[in-house]
């Protein structure tokens, strides 16, 4: 999101920059960054600071300049970006180096756009902390959180005992103090934040449910009046089946019919009977139970052997599934192909050569899943919840309109409704050509999701406006 949105906002003529650490995964020779600041001290708390570095990246014009935060203990020498317990004190740091970073006058945004847990920190610290919140320069400073995803950090919030409850209303303690894993971060951010918008207009509903909210439904209700939501985008030049270099064959929604070279090229690659008219039903993501893959496993059998489809399933996550999809596999040799780890390629491929692409997850914030299928003419079985449910048009058989075939219900049935029905309409060839044409012509670039969020900048700024004193001098435009 963070590129392609950079990129469509540098289009309409908006000044971003990216602030984000260097990862032990970014390439130096690939991405070479010189030096701008060579000492960054991070006050961390009683005296103590955390030494760093910012190196700055800058492509082309056409793309947005990054700052790269260094430092060796917490990035550089991680093999992972997530998953440790300390990722409170990791962010933490990218959160307050940030703010350490614009008092230099390098860079002084007008709004800062945070995004997830990870930076819900640099928000507070802007209004709360006594080391930076009457700053002239950062007390101008406008800003919005995104949600991706409700996750609030290492620390067990929903369970935590009372005496660990964290009301966001006192300042945050030392980054390196015992306490600081106790704070919580996004519920903070969306707290302070002059606006919060989440990656799909359902998904805002969502979150006012406690089925959704992460415990923090009342909140959201509370401050539901400053919550949107912008549903994600697609970068349609890298996802472009016209020019991808990844796939078999090239095409695009008036020449959809060549589609069916990437089918047997697919087969052949997950090693499936070579069949041009059985359907494929693929699986591409993290396997994970909030994914829907209790459904699907339930299910799973049942579509190999009545429905006689082939099935594709790609991804690497829980040990369960991993085991249940390898089995599966070994059982139906030619008619299950699998591929339990992560892929950056393989997507694309699965994209141009399956005919569905099942979706069952129990919630599903933005979806991009589903928008990369359909601009390949993958057509989505989807559950209608979050994004899924923005973005995916349930086929109508009367009007012959839609491009996607949804369920409401969380349970195997659901599911497996879904499933046939798109397996029945994949029978009549004509109509299925039809909405695979359809699907590849829905516009889902980023265009209209990047002037969504200029609109946002905007308001968050007036909003931040009207809440600073009256004798603050403003002299900066809303945006550049």
């Amino acid at each position: 999101m963070a590129h392609a949105l950079s990129r469509a906002l540098k289009k309409l003529g908006v000044d971003i920059r990216i602030f984000t650490p260097k990862y032990n995964v970014v390439d130096p020779a690939k991405y070479p960054a010189k030096v701008i600041i060579k000492d960054l001290k991070v006050p961390c708390g009683n005296g103590d600071v955390i030494d760093c570095g910012v190196e700055s990246y800058h492509l082309s014009k056409g793309e947005a300049p990054v700052y790269f935060l260094t430092n060796e203990e917490y990035y550089l020498k991680r093999a992972n970006v997530y998953n440790y317990s300390d990722d409170h004190i990791r962010f933490g740091l990218l959160s307050k180096a940030a703010v350490e970073f614009i008092k230099s006058d390098i860079f002084v945004p007008d709004i800062i756009h945070a995004n997830d847990w990870h930076t819900g920190y640099l928000i507070d610290y802007l209004k709360n902390s006594e080391e930076y919140k009457d700053d002239p320069r950062l007390k101008k400073i406008a800003t919005i959180l995104s949600i991706h995803n409700i996750y609030q950090g290492v620390f067990d919030f929903i369970n935590a005992s009372e005496m660990d409850h964290d009301d966001g209303k006192n300042p945050l303690e030392p980054l390196c103090s015992g306490e600081f894993i106790k704070q919580n971060s996004l519920k903070r951010g969306v707290m302070y934040a002059d606006l919060v918008n989440t990656v799909s207009q359902t998904y805002v509903q969502e979150l006012l449910n406690a089925e959704y909210s992460g415990g923090l439904e009342n909140l959201f209700r509370e401050l539901r009046g400053k919550l949107y939501g912008v549903l994600n985008g697609l970068d349609v030049e890298e996802f472009n089946p016209q020019t991808d270099e990844v796939i078999k064959q090239k095409y695009g929604a008036k020449s959809a019919d060549l589609r069916a070279v990437n089918k047997l090229d697919l087969q052949r690659v997950f090693n499936l009977e070579n069949n041009s008219e059985v359907p494929i039903l693929a699986y591409s993501g993290r396997l994970d139970q909030q994914k829907g893959l209790d459904l699907f496993s339930k299910e799973f059998e049942y579509i190999i052997n009545d429905l006689g489809a082939q099935i594709v399933v790609l991804g690497g996550g829980e040990r369960s599934y991993v085991e249940f999809f390898s089995e599966m596999g070994k059982k139906y040799p030619g008619r299950v192909g699998t591929h339990l780890m992560r892929d950056f390629t393989l997507p694309r491929k699965i994209f141009a050569g399956a005919d569905m692409i099942l979706i069952p997850s129990k919630y599903e914030p933005g979806g991009i899943i589903a928008i990369e299928a359909l601009r390949y003419g993958c057509i989505p079985i989807v559950r209608a919840t979050g994004g899924l449910a923005d973005s995916v048009i349930n086929y109508d058989p009367k009007s012959d309109s839609g491009y996607g075939f949804t369920f409401k219900q969380f349970s195997p049935e659901g599911l497996l409704t879904g499933v046939v029905r798109a397996i029945e309409i994949y029978k009549n060839q004509t109509v299925w050509k039809r909405i695979v044409k359809r699907a590849m012509q829905v516009d889902f670039s980023w265009k209209k999701s990047a002037q969504k969020y200029v609109d946002l900048y905007k308001k968050s700024i007036e909003s931040h406006q009207k809440d600073l004193s009256p004798n603050t001098n403003i002299d900066r435009p809303l945006y550049s």
